[in-house]
């Protein structure tokens, strides 16, 4: 595996670190206005992290109602946008995501919170928002995505649903995370360099992710498998797994089963073993094989997925090193017309 710098590593979060305390400012403020619709818009990798955060949103809340849109699905179907009390998150690395521009520019006069979450203040959708964040040009953009909009829903939540009481110790967990994210990437190294392997001598590769593990399973297969090793893979929501997916089980199919800490948890457990029977490979990663030095235990499951993308990052690079494939090459995207 190519060598690893931690210290680049984290100081990619700078600047995304440097806007928390903006962030925490600005949900507050939307809370106190008196929203009652949040709604997260995006595509690829972006709308899996929100939909992260907005799972643990929609389970402490009891007033806020919680959406997620892919941004496509959003123009088309054009919800109900209740004006002032509607609050809409936009999230897009490069900033120039056609859809999720497109519905940033259809919400100018429908809210006056569109909050944009991007690399650059001057891109396409950072002038279609209202509150922009912009982390500056990071190689770990999906993070710092994560660290300013987690930042942005607990306080929202911590200022107007008395459900939620862990805003003080996820703020002090956020600001440890990179560090726990560049430990996770470097753990663990041989059994990444045998799972690499295992999975490329397989033709088809399924990824099984719960409740909000199941975005980590999401980005593997979809964002870092399919896009950027052009490699049959799928991910699955672990709680349908034995509504239909099971029966493409056999000795052929690899399997990448993610565990996390939260209550849906045993949904994966019961998936691994059944597959640990009927599978031809079954590759497990678990988020308690982690440290996650500084962390609270409170807030171990809300971090726990990203932990896990972490170390599932090395397994890709990995990947990708045997296959003499970088990670950039795209085939399609960006390339042609659709």
């Amino acid at each position: 595996m190519n060598s690893f710098n931690k210290t680049y590593f984290i100081h990619q979060f700078q600047r995304a670190l440097g806007l928390l305390s903006q962030a925490e400012k600005v949900g507050r403020e939307v809370a106190q206005e008196g929203i009652h619709q949040l709604y997260f818009v995006g595509c690829g990798a972006p709308l899996a992290m929100m939909n992260m955060v907005a799972h643990w949103a929609q389970k402490f809340s009891d007033r806020i109602e919680i959406r997620s849109y892919y941004s496509a699905e959003f123009l088309h179907q054009k919800p109900c946008v209740s004006g002032k009390k509607t609050c809409v998150i936009m999230a897009s690395h490069s900033g120039t995501t056609q859809e999720t521009v497109e519905a940033g520019i259809f919400l100018k006069d429908k809210t006056p919170h569109r909050i944009v979450v991007t690399q650059e203040e001057n891109s396409p959708l950072a002038n279609a928002g209202s509150e922009v964040f912009a982390y500056g040009k990071s190689e770990q953009g999906y993070y710092c995505s994560y660290l300013i909009t987690q930042t942005l829903i607990s306080a929202f939540l911590d200022e107007c649903e008395k459900n939620w009481n862990l805003h003080p110790v996820i703020m002090d967990s956020l600001k440890k995370l990179p560090v726990v994210l560049a430990d996770s990437k470097i753990l663990y190294s041989e059994k990444i360099d045998k799972d690499a392997s295992l999975i490329l001598q397989k033709p088809f590769i399924y990824v099984i992710g719960a409740g909000p593990v199941f975005g980590t399973a999401y980005v593997l297969a979809t964002c870092f498998l399919m896009e950027m090793q052009w490699l049959h893979a799928h991910p699955l929501v672990a709680a349908e797994f034995f509504h239909g997916p099971l029966e493409v089980v056999d000795e052929k199919t690899a399997m990448v089963i993610l565990l996390g800490e939260d209550a849906h948890r045993v949904e994966s457990e019961r998936v691994m073993q059944f597959c640990t029977t009927h599978a031809g490979e079954v590759i497990v990663y678990d988020s308690r094989n982690y440290e996650m030095k500084g962390i609270s235990s409170e807030v171990r499951p809300i971090l726990a997925p990203f932990v896990l993308d972490a170390a599932l990052t090395s397994l890709v690079e990995k990947i990708a090193e045997l296959r003499q494939h970088p990670l950039t090459v795209r085939r399609y995207m960006g390339k042609v017309v659709y």
